[in-house]
């Protein structure tokens, strides 16, 4: 019987910002705003060779009870001014920003990804994301916000019409002949027409195509809907398990939906996030990453945190104290505005109901209740072991690759840099050097084509 071969490992980094994750009170703690970080965090990647550097984004600065959430600011600088930075600084990473579909144009969005596609060679990718709250939608001249069935065909229909506008110029137009005095050997270049429920415009594109045709797609979404708009038109998806079994169990699920799309199982990469905690035995890695824990879950931090169940005031509750006799309030009305862990809870007397009874079942504290539900690291052990965890669940089909999530920002990727990716390469399934150019090539994903006749029909 052959034997399977070994699948090439994809390794991205995540700059989170300050959140959750971030533990930015470590005195190895940096800037998240100053550019030199940023500098540091690339350079770091591309000297591991990882496929990309990844920029969330948020559009409004969280709150709750009306005031800043500071342990969760997700303020920066605009996305497409870091990564067109940082495309002057790196030559091979590839360079992956969050935009909302929900509060954006398709014309200025694909204009700029066109044009980061152009500065950095062909490594620019493209997180595609809807916005779910009416919070963020009063920053936006149309306020409010959409019903969750619309915000996923408004995001195809918008990715859609990207699409048309990146493919309106279908290559080798640009004939730039000082001999004939011609420029263009087609003068239709850029012609487009969209109408549809969400757009209807008309006109020429601004940027002739790009390296890679159009930007990577990613998606981060474990609805339904999410998982099937990643099937039919995402390259990878940002998924959520690092454990085997949810892992597999999820990589089997949006893998099997590429078949309706006419897809290929290679055409889609499962890419979770992973946090990891590394020390020199792994003893020294687990007593480390609890200590983690606990810089990232303060009592203040855990009384705010069980105020997005318990959607009250908990502000008078001792953190090392027993969970709140009294309900949860329930209603539309929440006390952390635009926090997407309170959606994670449907049902908060249910919630409550079950965490009381762990609570009691582990005599448990706010605190330590907190710390004990929310997520850990992913990956904690000596370099040798979390080179074996993440070999292991890649070859398990649990996923294709990880997007690391370091604690410390910009220097947390440091230490994974120098001592797991050797090992992985050692091991055969991590690139020594990169063996192409674009993101695609990183990714091993081919180049799209301008669909036929798409500029015929504009025109």
């Amino acid at each position: 019987m052959t034997a399977k071969p070994l699948k090439r490992i994809h390794l991205a980094a995540h700059f989170p910002g300050v959140n959750n994750t971030t533990v930015w009170s470590d005195p190895a703690a940096g800037s998240h705003i100053d550019f030199d970080s940023f500098v540091h965090f690339a350079r770091t990647a591309e000297r591991a060779k990882f496929d990309f550097l990844f920029l969330a984004e948020g559009l409004r600065l969280r709150e709750q009870g009306g005031q800043i959430y500071d342990l969760d600011v997700v303020g920066r600088p605009d996305t497409f001014t870091v990564l067109a930075a940082l495309a002057a600084v790196t030559d091979r990473l590839g360079l992956t920003g969050t935009i909302n579909s929900t509060f954006n144009e398709p014309y200025e969005v694909a204009r700029q990804f066109a044009s980061l596609d152009h500065l950095s060679d062909g490594r620019a990718a493209w997180n595609v994301v809807t916005s779910w709250d009416a919070f963020t939608g009063e920053n936006f001249r149309r306020g409010g916000f959409l019903p969750r069935e619309e915000r996923y065909s408004r995001a195809r229909e918008f990715l859609a019409t990207a699409h048309e506008l990146f493919d309106s110029w279908e290559g080798g137009e640009i004939v730039a002949d000082a001999g004939s005095g011609t420029f263009l050997r087609d003068a239709r270049a850029g012609a487009f027409a969209h109408k549809g429920p969400q757009f209807d415009i008309e006109g020429r594109f601004n940027v002739p195509r790009s390296p890679q045709g159009r930007p990577v797609i990613f998606q981060a979404g474990d609805s339904d809907e999410g998982r099937e708009f990643a099937a039919s038109d995402a390259d990878a998806i940002f998924g959520r398990y690092g454990t085997l079994d949810e892992g597999r169990a999820f990589y089997a699920d949006v893998k099997r939906r590429l078949a309706k799309y006419g897809r290929t199982h290679d055409q889609l990469k499962i890419l979770p996030a992973a946090t990891f905690v590394l020390g020199d035995t792994d003893a020294e890695a687990r007593e480390a990453a609890h200590e983690v824990r606990r810089l990232q879950v303060s009592g203040q931090t855990a009384i705010k945190y069980l105020e997005h169940v318990w959607n009250r005031d908990l502000s008078g509750y001792d953190p090392d104290g027993p969970l709140p006799d009294i309900d949860p309030e329930t209603g539309e009305n929440t006390i952390a505005l635009g926090r997407a862990s309170v959606r994670q809870f449907r049902d908060p007397l249910e919630t409550a109901r079950q965490w009381r009874a762990l609570a009691e079942a582990k005599s448990l504290s706010i605190r330590e209740l907190v710390i004990a539900t929310t997520s850990g690291q992913t990956f904690v052990g000596s370099a040798a072991t979390v080179a074996e965890q993440i070999d292991t669940l890649v070859q398990a089909d649990a996923a294709d690759g990880f997007i690391l999530v370091p604690h410390i920002t910009p220097g947390g990727l440091d230490a994974f840099a120098d001592t797991v990716v050797p090992l992985l390469q050692e091991r055969g399934v991590f690139r020594t050097e990169y063996e192409g150019t674009t993101l695609r090539d990183h990714l091993g994903l081919t180049v799209p084509q301008a669909a036929p006749g798409r500029r015929a029909a504009a025109s």
